[in-house]
């Protein structure tokens, strides 16, 4: 039996993997999305499922009202310790965070500060059984810090909290013939070394290194052990080792695709006769091969339809900032009934944070959701949008006359607010069944149904990413400034289906 790379076709940024018995645990990026931290499981590290997430506000709460779609949450590490599992990350603009839970869901403690500074990004903690020692190594964001390519350990006490000493650059890249952009290191101990996989070379272009030295504290000896040669696998690297319980090895990392994000793939892995590991193919990641020898496992992906039962939607969605009270109303149907947020942004969906949003999918793909606008209030609109530094959305919008227009709208990546992509035209229900077909280039074609059938509405829009997010799909219901409540959309029947 054989598995297609990415094993993950989505944006599953900066991913880190662990295995607790026949387990295996996967954490990711989230940026400025809430909840953040999200938690998958696997039991072949082929087939994964969304099981929740560890962090369900971002903090301080108060810096994360509005969207900070590039801020938040950068490369996680996950760890098992004195039976508690441990997630560290870096905020670049706060410094290094940890929270830490008896199980893998939780209850997650809140997040303790565990090194304060700009730019701090990338940590990853050991705890060495060798010398009863912990270790943490971090990386550093030149954007906030100035600096970059260099990676920093400290002595950590055993509990996480604190660090024992100011620090000391363990690996210079500057140093290193050829290299550049050196981040994302994860920590091991194997065969008496202590190792650091870190990739370098940028998310695009870049590749694997191992570092490996005697002393945590270094010096450290480094070697390029993945990098895309002639495959199509841009950039292959920042991920994380994990070992089955057969002792076969694994590498699980990601590939930056544009709109899609970062998809992640799995390579295989050994140790070589002079010591170093070796990923993928000797050092070219693999499109297909054979599946890790653990038990056969039912095919399995996060979810991403929902019928939002009772109104609740479904772990794969995310808000753009942290929520407020009363944006979605639990009720005893089925739908996602929304309010009609007043906002005086509603001309701009990337300044909005009541966007519930989930993941581009990676292959082509038609989506479908039904939309009913309840809201009287004139201005009132909802939709279904693809949301990036460009954004496009189609939906319904309530007219000063009280008539309901079927609507499609984008906005450019320069561009300060929105405008049409099509003309309005009536919807005499109020409801309308939406659909964006995403083809290949993350090219989307946006379709409504008013009644009268499916017709197709406006140009092909081209999905773009943020700076370090991919795309989005977004749910959203909006009203202009004004007073009082401005009523509710609802959603229902949510697919994702292939094309």
């Amino acid at each position: 039996m054989t598995y297609t790379n990415p094993i993950l076709n989505a944006d599953w940024s900066d991913p880190d993997v662990l295995r607790v018995g026949d387990d295996f645990y996967l954490t990711a990026s989230s940026f400025g999305r809430v909840p953040g931290l999200p938690l998958l499981h696997s039991r072949d590290l082929v087939n994964w499922t969304l099981i929740g997430h560890a962090l369900p506000r971002l903090e301080p709460a108060g810096e994360f009202t509005k969207p900070r779609h590039d801020c938040g949450v950068w490369a996680p590490s996950l760890r098992h310790h004195d039976e508690r599992f441990w997630i560290f990350w870096g905020d670049p603009d706060q410094g290094i965070f940890q929270i830490n839970a008896p199980e893998i869901r939780g209850p997650w403690t809140r997040p303790h500060l565990l090194k304060s500074g700009k730019g701090l990004i990338d940590p990853c903690p050991l705890w060495d059984e060798e010398t009863g020692e912990a270790y943490l190594v971090h990386a550093w964001a030149k954007s906030r810090s100035g600096v970059k390519n260099r990676l920093t350990g400290h002595r950590m006490d055993l509990d996480g909290r604190e660090l024992l000493d100011e620090g000391k650059v363990i690996v210079d890249g500057d140093r290193i013939p050829g290299w550049f952009t050196l981040e994302g290191p994860k920590l091991y101990r194997h065969d008496g070394w202590f190792w650091i996989l870190a990739p370098a070379g940028g998310v695009e272009t870049g590749w694997q290194g191992a570092f490996r030295s005697r002393g945590f504290f270094g010096p450290y000896e480094e070697k390029v052990v993945l990098e895309q040669q002639d495959t199509d696998v841009n950039g292959p690297h920042q991920g994380g080792w994990v070992r089955t319980p057969s002792g076969q090895d694994w590498f699980l990392h990601f590939q930056q695709k544009g709109a899609y994000g970062r998809v992640v793939h799995l390579q295989p892995m050994r140790w070589g006769d002079d010591g170093w590991p070796v990923l993928g193919d000797d050092g070219a990641p693999v499109a297909v091969h054979e599946k890790p020898d653990l038990p056969p496992q039912p095919d399995a992906a996060p979810a991403t339809d929902d019928d939002f039962p009772g109104g609740r939607f479904g772990r794969q969605w995310q808000w753009t900032a942290n929520p407020q009270p009363g944006w979605a109303t639990h009720h005893s149907g089925d739908g996602l009934r929304l309010t009609c947020v007043r906002s005086a942004d509603a001309h701009d969906l990337r300044r909005l944070p009541n966007v519930l949003t989930q993941r581009l999918p990676g292959t082509p793909s038609a989506v479908e959701v039904e939309l009913r606008l309840h809201s009287e209030e004139p201005g009132a609109r909802a939709g279904l949008a693809v949301l990036g530094d460009a954004f496009s959305w189609i939906g319904l919008q309530r007219g000063a006359d009280g008539s309901v227009h079927l609507v499609h709208r984008f906005a450019e990546g320069v561009a300060e607010q929105e405008r049409d992509a099509d003309h309005p035209r009536l919807s005499p229900t109020g409801r309308a069944r939406l659909r964006i077909e995403i083809g290949a280039g993350a090219r989307c074609r946006f379709f409504h149904d008013v009644g009268d059938g499916l017709r197709p509405s406006g140009p092909v829009f081209a999905a773009t990413p943020w700076r370090w997010v991919g795309a989005l799909l977004g749910l959203f219901a909006l009203a202009p400034v004004g007073g009082g409540h401005a009523g509710a959309a609802t959603f229902s029947h949510f697919r994702i289906d292939p094309l």
